[in-house]
């Protein structure tokens, strides 16, 4: 078992998500932000492990903090990068990923409406996601701050939308909610229903 995170290869190239993600948004966005999450929980995961093995005291308060936000950075990138696809590969939601919606949402449109509202508005760095509630079956959108702030726990995450500023200002400048409506043309559906 790998005790360390790496960098998750694309299913797709770097150009193949233009024009709603040009090739240079995609690769620094992938080689550079989501690396430095990988690297940053690494660099912990190898302060608690000397620590531990030299019997030596760490501020635990800010050591944890702070793994949260990288191991939340690199989990959500996953998760992300996972239900993107081309244009041309892109369906709309099928089988009981569409049942789902219909039953909570009222219909695909309706989940697009809340999902963009949510997305625009998530205040700062962020983003929004769609989840189940395991106890219930309801789908429920989150606004997720940082990588790590109003996560609801233990919910399976279906849907990511990265919002934080270095996921789409190349392309889209201080525009949030261009890119927020492009990205529902680049929605892998067959993930997003893999995950339920």
């Amino acid at each position: 078992m790998e005790r360390m995170y790496t960098l998750p290869a694309l299913k797709y190239g770097y150009g193949d998500l233009s024009p709603v993600l040009s090739e240079e948004q995609l690769s620094l966005h992938h080689q550079k932000h989501h690396q430095a999450y990988v690297t940053g929980a690494n660099a912990i995961f190898e302060k608690l492990d000397n620590a531990r093995r030299d019997g030596s005291d760490l501020d635990q308060k800010a050591t944890l903090k702070e793994l949260s936000f990288h191991v939340g950075g690199h989990v959500l990138h996953s998760l992300f990068w996972e239900n993107l696809c081309p244009q041309k590969n892109a369906k709309p939601p099928a089988g009981r990923i569409r049942d789902l919606i219909h039953a909570d949402f009222g219909s695909l449109e309706r989940f697009i409406v809340e999902f963009s509202v949510a997305a625009t508005s998530v205040e700062g760095s962020g983003w929004a996601a769609l989840s189940l509630c395991k106890k219930t079956g309801r789908l429920l959108i989150m606004q997720i701050e940082k990588h790590n702030t109003n996560v609801y726990p233990g919910f399976s995450i279906l849907l990511v939308l990265d919002l934080w500023e270095h996921a789409y200002y190349l392309d889209y400048k201080n525009d949030r909610a261009a890119f927020v409506k492009q990205f529902f043309s680049i929605i892998d559906w067959d993930v997003v229903a893999s995950r339920l």
